[in-house]
C-alpha cells in the first residue's frame, strides 16, 4: 500500500472556519502580544507565521522586539494590560532553567502556551480542567496539542475505546524532550493509554500510564536503551530535531509505520515514504491553529 503524505494545511482547515466565525461575532477582538528576544531565525520565522495568520482569523497580534534584560518586565506590563488577551514568548531565550522561570511569569490567563506551572501541573497531573465543575479546560501547549489533533485526524486515536484510554495499546516514540514540546507530547501521549519512549540525546525514558494506580497519569522510567532498540517496536514515530543534520534512519522503522515530524527541519529521510503508511512532514499550520484556539479560549475565559 502506497504511503499517504498527510499536510499540515488538510488537518488545520478543520479548525480555522470555526474560529473565524465565533471572532467575527465579537465587537472587541482578542489580542496577542508576541516576545521575541532571541536571534533565532525560526523563532522570528514563527513569529511572522503567527502575525499572518491571525490577522487571517480577525486576531489581533502584536510582536515586541526586546532584549533578555528586559523581558521581564516587558511580560510583567503586558499581565497587567487589560487590553493583551494572551502573551507568548519565543523560546528559547536562554536555553536553559531561566526559561523556565520566565515560562512562569506570564499569567495563567493570558499563557496561549500554557507553559506556566500551573498548567505544567495540569498537564502532568492529567488534570484536564481548571475548575472543579469541569466548565473550564486547562491551556495545552501548541505544538504537543498539535500533534495530538494531527494523529487523532488520520486515525491513531480510537474512539471506540474508553475517554483517557484512546491509545491504548499504542506505541509511540518521541524524538525531543525539550520541557516546550518533547516532554509534554510524550506526556500526553501516555496519559491517553499510549506506551511512549521519550527520546533524547543523553538517554530514552518510558512514559506509560498504570491502569491500576490510584493517579490516573503516567510514569517516567529511565533505561539503558538506544534507538535502535525501541524504533522497530513503535506503531507512531515523532521526530522534532531541530537540527537539519539529525535524520531518522528508515532502516529502524517498521513496515506500516506513521511519521510524523514537528520539527522546523525534516527529519526524516526521503525514503520514509517507502516504509510509512502515513507521513506528516510538518505540524506547523496546525501549530498556529491551536495558538488562535487557545487565545480564543482565554479571551472568553477573561469576559
Amino acid at each position: 500500500m502506497p504511503c499517504k503524505v498527510v499536510l499540515a494545511a488538510e488537518v488545520a482547515s478543520n479548525y480555522t472556519s470555526e474560529i473565524k466565525t465565533e471572532v467575527s461575532q465579537k465587537e472587541t477582538k482578542p489580542r496577542l502580544v508576541g516576545f521575541l528576544a532571541n536571534d533565532d531565525p525560526y523563532a522570528e520565522k514563527y513569529a511572522q507565521s503567527s502575525s499572518k495568520h491571525l490577522a487571517e482569523a480577525g486576531l489581533e497580534f502584536e510582536l515586541r522586539q526586546v532584549s533578555r534584560d528586559s523581558l521581564e518586565a516587558a511580560i510583567h506590563e503586558a499581565n497587567h494590560d487589560d487590553r493583551v488577551s494572551g502573551i507568548l514568548v519565543y523560546y528559547p531565550v536562554y536555553g536553559d532553567d531561566r526559561d523556565q522561570k520566565l515560562q512562569d511569569m506570564v499569567d495563567p490567563t493570558k499563557d496561549v502556551e500554557g507553559l506556566n506551572v500551573v498548567y505544567n501541573g495540569k498537564l502532568y497531573n492529567n488534570d484536564r480542567h481548571l475548575d472543579g465543575e469541569k466548565t473550564r479546560k486547562a491551556i495545552l501547549p501548541c505544538t504537543p496539542l498539535a500533534v495530538v489533533k494531527v494523529l487523532d485526524h488520520i486515525g491513531v486515536y480510537d474512539h471506540s475505546l474508553p475517554y483517557g484510554d484512546h491509545l491504548r495499546g499504542k506505541t509511540i516514540a518521541v524524538v525531543n524532550r525539550s520541557e516546550v514540546v518533547g516532554r509534554p507530547l510524550a506526556a500526553l501521549l501516555a496519559n491517553d493509554g499510549a506506551k511512549v519512549y521519550s527520546i533524547d540525546i543523553n538517554d530514552i525514558q518510558i512514559y506509560e500510564r498504570d491502569p491500576s494506580a490510584s493517579i490516573n497519569s503516567h510514569t517516567a522510567t529511565k533505561t539503558d536503551f538506544k534507538p535502535e532498540d525501541v524504533i522497530p517496536l513503535c506503531d507512531v514515530v515523532i521526530t522534532g530535531v531541530p537540527t537539519a543534520a539529525y535524520k531518522m534512519p528508515t532502516k529502524l522503522l517498521k513496515p506500516g509505520v506513521v511519521a510524523v515530524n514537528f520539527a522546523s527541519v525534516r527529519n526524516f529521510e526521503p525514503e520514509v515514504k517507502e516504509v510509512a503508511s502515513i507521513y506528516v512532514p510538518s505540524v506547523g499550520k496546525v501549530t498556529v491553529s491551536m495558538l488562535q484556539r487557545n487565545l480564543l479560549r482565554l479571551f472568553n475565559y477573561q469576559h
